[in-house]
């Protein structure tokens, strides 16, 4: 079932490629109002029925995706990665909470996850991904950042071999630059994607002022997003709103509310500084 139910939505998808005619879209609702889905605005040939995820509608047209992500928080500081992973499988239908604590003692994930680990586990499930990044294993640099300092020396060689049999593993690798266009039209097509962002830098819009700063950091933990240095961590990107300039984003440390948005610049910003590689994992619908 989980097969026909992602095979009819590729298959919608494509054909809303062929034959989307309208352009112009009601500006975009922020909140729970739009974590809701589109209104009764929206184009028809632009809404499509999801089961089994938490938000009802997926809505995609030319200036504006929305896509039915599902939720899930991260339990410790370090999970974040695993957290997204699982969101993502759980969009595609693919997994549940027993195959993927198999998976996660298969590949021997601990608790020092990198996105060579995450583009593993994608490739495990049989998942079609595209990893992106800048550098082709650990960068050196990165030993006198706070943020990987402690686990740095017995983590490279573990991450660099990972790299080099990559190929061998059929896990898609590539030195390249990905623009925010890019990006876009991934989403358009009902694709997802994990990218790795400085948390420090990182605001959510839709979030309250007190809680903003602090989102990154789970419950009982110290949160380091005021301090200057690197914090690296995974969100799930879920769309986005050329009108209004933001995107779209599942935060796997924060609940509430539900989807995040940020402006365009500050996503720029939080996923190209130093520490992320500019790591960005695509992952497809049609796996």
């Amino acid at each position: 079932r989980r097969r026909r139910r992602r095979r009819r939505l590729w298959l919608w998808l494509r054909r809303r490629r062929r034959n989307l005619t309208r352009t112009s879209l009601a500006p975009a609702r922020f909140g729970a109002e739009a974590a809701a889905g589109p209104g009764p605005w929206a184009p028809r040939a632009a809404r499509l029925q999801c089961q089994g995820s938490v938000t009802s509608l997926c809505f995609i047209a030319e200036d504006f995706v929305q896509l039915p992500v599902p939720i899930i928080q991260q339990l410790y500081h370090w999970d974040c990665g695993l957290a997204c992973s699982k969101m993502v499988l759980r969009y595609l239908g693919q997994v549940d909470d027993n195959e993927f604590e198999s998976a996660l003692q298969e590949l021997r994930l601990t608790r020092s996850i990198w996105t060579i680990d995450l583009a593993y586990l994608m490739r495990h499930f049989g998942v079609r991904h595209r990893f992106c990044t800048q550098t082709l294993g650990v960068d050196k640099g990165y030993k006198n950042q706070s943020f990987y300092r402690k686990h740095f020396d017995t983590e490279e060689t573990r991450v660099n071999q990972l790299f080099a049999q990559a190929k061998a593993c059929k896990v898609l690798v590539e030195k390249c630059t990905v623009s925010v266009q890019d990006i876009q039209e991934h989403l358009a097509q009902g694709h997802v994607a994990i990218v790795l962002v400085n948390s420090g830098v990182l605001h959510c819009d839709l979030c309250s002022s007190p809680v903003k700063y602090c989102c990154f950091a789970p419950s009982g933990h110290r949160c380091f997003c005021r301090t200057p240095d690197y914090q690296g961590h995974f969100i799930v990107l879920r769309g986005y709103n050329r009108a209004t300039g933001c995107i779209f984003y599942n935060n796997p440390a924060y609940a509430d509310p539900g989807m995040c948005s940020t402006s365009i610049s500050n996503f720029e910003e939080a996923r190209t500084s130093y520490g992320t590689d500019e790591d960005i994992l695509f992952v497809y619908l049609d796996s």
